[in-house]
């Protein structure tokens, strides 16, 4: 019964962690599979534990990389991913959960104008990139994260 609270105990920061940088999403999900896996197998098959951990560990890496591929993409620099992450961090500290993607995209702008000398024009397109692979690497996180809340409810 414990183990089962503290699994959809994982399940729900898990979900939260896709959006708070601070806890690592997937991964934590997993954790409340395994602890189900552990207390009873029935409750969550071998295999569907292998599926989603190696899910998980996809999903973690690609956040890094997403939206640093959509910022090059759009022409952006390293400063301007540089710049994205600073402005993402202080956001979430202001305002969040808007602040995240508010400073995400300032500091895109940021890293673009004042790191490497772009005007405001030429540097709304990385930051805009920088935004939408922010929102895609959250929305691969919550779909993988959300997914693995069911399976744990459901082997309740």
């Amino acid at each position: 019964m414990l183990i089962d609270i503290i699994a959809v105990i994982c399940g729900i920061l898990g979900i939260a962690g896709c959006i708070l940088p601070v806890i690592p999403g997937p991964p934590l999900s997993w954790v409340g599979m395994l602890l189900l896996y552990i207390a009873d197998s029935s409750k969550v098959s071998t295999t569907s534990l292998i599926i989603w951990l190696v899910v998980a560990v996809v999903v973690t890496v690609l956040d890094y990389i997403i939206p640093a591929y959509f910022t090059r993409v759009t022409g952006g620099s390293k400063s301007s991913g540089k710049g994205s992450l600073v402005g993402l961090l202080v956001g979430i500290f202001f305002f969040p959960p808007w602040g995240m993607l508010l400073g995400a995209f300032l500091g895109a702008i940021f890293g673009e104008m004042f790191l490497e000398g772009k005007e405001l024009r030429q540097s709304l397109k990385p930051a805009f990139g920088s935004l939408v692979g922010f929102l895609f690497s959250t929305g691969f996180k919550l779909i993988a994260s959300i997914t693995m809340m069911v399976l744990i409810i459901r082997g309740l």
